[in-house]
């Protein structure tokens, strides 16, 4: 495993990382040892933006006896009330779950500590001079956190903490479909039904493109998240460049892109830990998204879901990200599979329970029409 030095932390981190959020859909012993495979693998980066403590007593178990072998990204502004998870920067919520995360991890330092999901300049600019921010300089300071990172999908915010000279690293959204989708008012225009994107790999957002340069200026190591776009890279019919991407292009996509040290990939088996690992010795070939994109026949993104699973909490208690993810897999096929239709009947809640409330779309990132999705879903399920 090749490792790449992750900006000013001086950290050695390798350049295939684990994105730990799909830890608690699992056994508990399954994802315990599916951590412990992927350390073996020469994975030494994990990402846990996770509140619940199904997932942080997975790492936590996962890490015990090797800990030093582990850079670990842990989020501040995560955390878990009343069983769901809830973004804030009150206090009073965020002091108590980052000593959760430190006491669930079984250690007593965090080597990233995450200002979690920055995505607006008025976040940005409300976290300057606040409780929050003195609360992260503290633990900085008596080296609970030993570097500083923040976590954002969205490049003008990101800039500006670049800029700031306060973050060691960024945790950044990074995939050939975002990367040539401009932020700002215009993106419904540019999106709408007809948009077509032909200028091959020329027309990256600028504002992305300042910003990988920026990092790379000011030595702020990017790590990657949301490589795969959810995995509609993968498929033809639902990637928005209408051609098909390979894990190794995506992930040789990411690691192209200036300032970026670490893609952190999810896992659910061993298998899809060998496939992200096998980047390091695929062929040039292997890894060429240039020629694909080059020759792609469209492009266009919007309101598709990645899941992320910002839309928590759900009013509902429904596990909106999964729930998509059924529906995906299932509306690919012109019958629903069996194994998908199982999947989706053990959730806790359907599709069917949802309100149309609507809290869910305005935490989500890329403006999916959630409740229209669950109605869509109810009737393709038929609960």
């Amino acid at each position: 495993m090749k490792k790449r030095m992750l900006g000013k932390t001086g950290l050695m981190v390798s350049e295939i990382g684990f994105g730990g959020e799909w830890l608690e859909r699992h056994p508990e012993e399954e994802s315990v040892e599916l951590m412990r495979y992927a350390s073996e693998q020469g994975i030494n980066i994990i990402d846990c933006w996770m509140p619940d403590p199904k997932s942080r007593n997975i790492i936590g178990q996962a890490i015990a006896g090797n800990r030093e072998k582990w850079y670990i990204q842990g989020h501040l502004g995560s955390t878990w009330q009343d069983g769901q998870y809830v973004r804030t920067r009150e206090m009073k919520y965020v002091r108590p779950a980052f000593e959760d995360l430190l006491a669930r991890l079984g250690t007593d330092y965090i080597d990233l500590g995450m200002i979690h999901y920055v995505d607006t300049v008025e976040d940005w600019n409300a976290l300057q001079d606040s409780e929050f921010m003195e609360y992260v300089k503290e633990l900085k300071a008596n080296g609970t956190i030993r570097h500083i990172g923040m976590s954002s999908h969205n490049p003008e915010t990101a800039k500006l903490a670049v800029r700031s000279g306060l973050i060691e690293m960024l945790l950044f959204s990074i995939n050939p479909a975002f990367d040539m989708l401009p932020a700002g008012e215009d993106l419904d225009e540019l999106l709408s039904d007809g948009y077509r994107y032909e200028q091959g790999l020329s027309g990256i957002d600028k504002d992305r493109a300042e910003l990988y340069r920026l990092c790379e200026e000011q030595n702020v190591g990017i790590t990657v998240m949301k490589s795969f776009a959810g995995g509609r890279l993968f498929d033809e019919k639902r990637s928005p460049f209408g051609v098909c991407l390979s894990p190794a292009q995506c992930i040789h996509y990411a690691l192209t892109r200036p300032g970026v040290s670490s893609v952190l990939c999810g896992y659910d088996t061993k298998e899809q830990v060998d496939e992200a690992v096998h980047y390091e010795s695929a062929s040039e070939e292997e890894k060429d998204y240039a020629s694909v994109l080059a020759h792609a026949p469209f492009h266009s993104y919007s309101g598709q879901c990645t899941y992320c699973g910002h839309c928590k909490p759900c009013a509902a208690e429904l596990d909106i990200a999964m729930i998509n993810k059924y529906y995906d897999l299932a509306a690919m096929q012109p019958e629903v599979p069996a194994t998908i239709r199982s999947h989706y009947m053990l959730l806790e809640h359907k599709a069917s329970e949802c309100i149309g409330c609507q809290e869910c779309e305005s935490r989500c990132p890329f403006g999916v029409s959630i409740a229209e999705r669950m109605r869509k879903t109810a009737e393709l399920f038929g609960c």
